[in-house]
């Protein structure tokens, strides 16, 4: 019997010896788990705080401190550099002192030194404008779907570059606050290409429109193209374009004044107007890849 339990007894220990190792590895992996799992949080923590803490400085106007959360090769998707960038961010708030923005993050991705973003940003405003003889205060909304590229330098994460997919702006004074607008349009388009741009108006009754559309280059300094206003007989005006072939991005603009009349005599009719809009729409271009050869030039070559 002392011999059976002797061999128990060694049988138990090798087994034990023999799961030592295995417990060790399971334990060793679980805190390499948790670890990872700890880092990820953290990481994404600071990530997310980028986007928070560029919000925060933007509603406050602290052009310093926004500046710092980019890094210094910067360059946006329409080829802005850091310093054209915030140009147009000061610019932006010279012109609209008011402006307040909202970023909701939709999503982020990363790995050790690089990070993609996704947001829906909002920015309002409410400018005052003399319309008709009358002062007035407008409003601006403007929405945006972007992207933006984080890189890891040291223990900070900053902004590296950003690529907006979709944006649309509205800006209405006067009796156009309450009329609705929309612009349809491609979101992108081809290099060289030719497409068409709509304008729906949702018209009051007794209330005549006129209204333009242009297409204009996202370039620095921006340029305006002139077009005719044009009385709409319906709800719509539609207008034909083609890209540019310089590999541009483009927006889509379209105004809209509303007028009214009066009758100023038996003889004499007042018209005067009494609301001012604008909306504008953005159209990515996508550069024409020179680089690719068809089959049917490769045929004839040989």
């Amino acid at each position: 019997m002392k011999k059976i339990y002797v061999l128990l007894v060694i049988a138990l220990f090798m087994n034990f010896g023999i799961q030592m190792p295995s417990d060790a590895g399971i334990i060793a992996k679980q805190k390499a788990k948790i670890e990872q799992k700890r880092n990820y949080k953290s990481t994404l923590r600071d990530i997310k705080n980028v986007i928070l803490t560029q919000d925060k400085l933007a509603n406050k106007y602290d052009y310093d401190g926004l500046y710092k959360l980019y890094s210094d090769n910067f360059v946006n998707s329409d080829g802005f550099n850091k310093e054209v960038y915030f140009k147009l961010i000061k610019e932006t708030w010279e012109v609209y002192p008011d402006i307040s923005y909202t970023t909701e993050i939709k999503n982020i991705e990363f790995n050790d030194n690089y990070a993609t973003v996704f947001v829906k940003e909002v920015a309002v405003a409410a400018p005052k404008e003399e319309i008709g003889g009358y002062s007035t205060v407008g409003e601006l909304h403007s929405v945006s779907k972007c992207v933006y590229h984080l890189e890891r330098y040291g223990n900070n994460w900053l902004i590296s570059s950003e690529k907006i997919i979709e944006e649309t702006s509205t800006l209405k004074y006067g009796e156009a606050r309450y009329v609705d607008f929309e612009l349809d349009t491609p979101k992108q388009i081809g290099s060289d290409k030719y497409y068409t741009v709509k304008l729906k108006v949702d018209l009051p009754k007794d209330t005549v429109a006129v209204a333009s559309i242009s297409n204009e280059k996202i370039i620095y300094p921006q340029t305006k193209s002139e077009d005719a206003f044009r009385r709409l007989t319906g709800d719509n005006l539609e207008r034909v374009f083609k890209s540019n072939s310089d590999n541009i991005n483009e927006y889509a603009v379209a105004s809209v004044g509303l007028t009214h009349t009066e009758n100023y005599d038996e003889e004499h009719v007042k018209v005067y107007m009494s609301g001012l809009g604008f909306i504008m729409t953005r159209i990515n271009v996508i550069p024409e890849n020179k680089y690719i050869k068809s089959e049917a030039k490769n045929e004839q070559s040989k």
